[in-house]
Formats: C-alpha cells, sequence, structure tokens
C-alpha cells in the first residue's frame, strides 16, 4: 500500500515547479488562483525571485503548499495517477496544509490564506534573535530529554521534530539552545543551529497558536478523501471536527514525524511518494525503515518514472 507525503519549509528553492508552470495549463491556473486568494503576486516570486526572496516565512509556507498541490495536480490530472491504493496522507508541519488541500479537506485558496497568515503569526510571536532551532544527531531521545531536563528552570529547550532514528531539532530560547549544545560537545554529540527566523513548534509559539486559532474556526474543512496523519498525534485524523484543533495544537506541538512513519509502516504501507520540493521526507523514511520503497517527484520526469 502507498502513502503520499508533503515536505515542510525549508524545501523551497528558487524557480521550484517553472518546469511544471511551463508545461502544464493546469499548473498555470493554480498559480492564478494562489495570486487571486493571496492578493499578491507568489507565483512571480516562486517562478521568478531569489532563495532570498523565498527565505520570509510569510512567503515560504504559501510558496511550498502552492507547488506541492501543483505538482499532485498534475500527477492526478494530467497523468491520471491511481489513488486507489493509496492508504494514508500526511505533511510534515506546514505539509500538512498541503495534505489537506490534496485530500480536499481544505480549499486551496483557504489553505493558501491560512499558511500566509501562519507563516506571520508565527515569525512575529517571538522577537528576532531571541529564539533558535537545533539539529542534534546520533543520540537517543531519551537520551536527549535526560539532557534538556538540566534545563528545565533555566529557559524553553523542547523537542519540536523528531524526525528520524539519529535526527532530532530542538526549539526554544537561544541562550538554552546554546548551552545546551556545548554540553552536547562535551559528551561527543553533534549539533546544527538551524537557518531559521523563529523557535517553531514550542511553547513560545503559544501566542501564534492563539491568534491562528480564530483563522482556524472561520475556516470550513470537509474529511479528508484519504486518511491523514496529524502530526500531532502521529494517528489518523477522525473526523473534520478535530482538525482545526490539531492544527491548533501543531504550531505549539512536537511534530511526530518519526512515530507517523513507524505508524503507516506498521499499517501495511510499503511505497511511500514525496510531492514537493526537495527530498528531505523521503531521506528521514529510508533513516526510520531502510526497507520501505521511498520516491520523490520534483520534476515532469519523476512522474513518467512512477
Amino acid at each position: 500500500m502507498k502513502a503520499i507525503i508533503f515536505p515542510g519549509q525549508g524545501s523551497q528553492k528558487a524557480g521550484m515547479a517553472s518546469e511544471f508552470q511551463g508545461n502544464f495549463k493546469t499548473v498555470k491556473d493554480i498559480f492564478e488562483r494562489g495570486d487571486e486568494a493571496l492578493k499578491f503576486s507568489l507565483s512571480k516570486i516562486i517562478l521568478n525571485g531569489s532563495d532570498e526572496d523565498l527565505k520570509k516565512t510569510e512567503i515560504t509556507q504559501p510558496a511550498i503548499l502552492i507547488t506541492s498541490f501543483a505538482i499532485f495536480s498534475v500527477l492526478k490530472k494530467e497523468f491520471n495517477y491511481d489513488f486507489s491504493k493509496t492508504k494514508y496522507i500526511a505533511g510534515h508541519s506546514l505539509g500538512e496544509y498541503s495534505a489537506l488541500v490534496a485530500s480536499e479537506s481544505l480549499s486551496l485558496e483557504d489553505g493558501l490564506k491560512l499558511v500566509h497568515e501562519r507563516g506571520k503569526l508565527m515569525q512575529a510571536a517571538v522577537p528576532q534573535g531571541k529564539g533558535a532551532m537545533l539539529a542534534v544527531m546520533g543520540i537517543d531521545k531519551n537520551e536527549l530529554n535526560s539532557l534538556i531536563k538540566k534545563f528545565v528552570n533555566k529557559g524553553i529547550c523542547e523537542i519540536a521534530n523528531d524526525n528520524s532514528p539519529g535526527q532530532i531539532i530542538l526549539s526554544g530560547d537561544k541562550q538554552t539552545l546554546v548551552a545546551l549544545s556545548n554540553d552536547l560537545k562535551v559528551e561527543k554529540k553533534r549539533s546544527i543551529f538551524l537557518p531559521v527566523s523563529a523557535p517553531f513548534h514550542c511553547t513560545l509559539m503559544k501566542p501564534a497558536a492563539e491568534s491562528m486559532k480564530l483563522f482556524l474556526e472561520k475556516t470550513n474543512f470537509k474529511t479528508p478523501n484519504i486518511q491523514l496523519i496529524s502530526n500531532v498525534t502521529a494517528l489518523p485524523v477522525e473526523n473534520d471536527g478535530n482538525i482545526k484543533d490539531l492544527l491548533y495544537k501543531q504550531i505549539f506541538s512536537q511534530v511526530r514525524w518519526r512515530e507517523s512513519v513507524n505508524f503507516m509502516i506498521n499499517n501495511n504501507i510499503d511505497d511511500f511518494i514525496e510531492i514537493g520540493p526537495g527530498k528531505v521526507l523521503s531521506g528521514l523514511v529510508k533513516r526510520t525503515n531502510d526497507k520501505v520503497l521511498t520516491r520523490s517527484i520534483t520534476k515532469i520526469d519523476d512522474i513518467k518514472n512512477l
């Protein structure tokens, strides 16, 4: 059985989707809908902007969503891909919104408006330079949790993304994370600060989540037409009624990606298809279980080789 997965922030690249936009009217129409919904030319930034232009969180998030959905739509409408053997759909953080749009739970227009606001709110939640995110490699989650406990009274330091065995992302106060990274050096464990503009998926994001709740409440969601795996629970979303609450919690909660992948594998998924820019998730799936098939669709030839 198959699962479709969508990438999150950090996968963006200048010119992404340009090959699809140049070859399919379906994609041109999607980009026009996006520009109209957001009231600015997102397509121009994606197709002709620089990597620097795409770095702003409020631009990055809708740019990745629309690119992922455009590629998904080409697969579905232009290549008539058979999704009947797709059991689950999931996305990493922002990618969960791409999954909701692809599974017809959320309209493209509403999805873009939500992630545009989400990006602005997440950026504004913590003053520039006060927060940070730290990738930690080659350490067990329990061992890392023990290390984090030492800093519990010194500041915010939390697991933001449990990505795969051997790759965990921490989020919190910059000073606290610097102190923890020094401890990791003593333990001879590798860590690297991520080039991000805010400390995502930790309690510092609570103000952003509270503001986002108002936008989520006004938005109409339907039950996804493919079972959606939630980042917050690492389990299928039970009904459309709790999607809003899970998306609210997702902003300040740990992205349980490794557990999500294991849940899908334990429920007969042996083929993961990553749709959107980059190949980050395919790599994380492989690190979690190298026995399953992983494919990434970033260009037209990738679809032809499916």
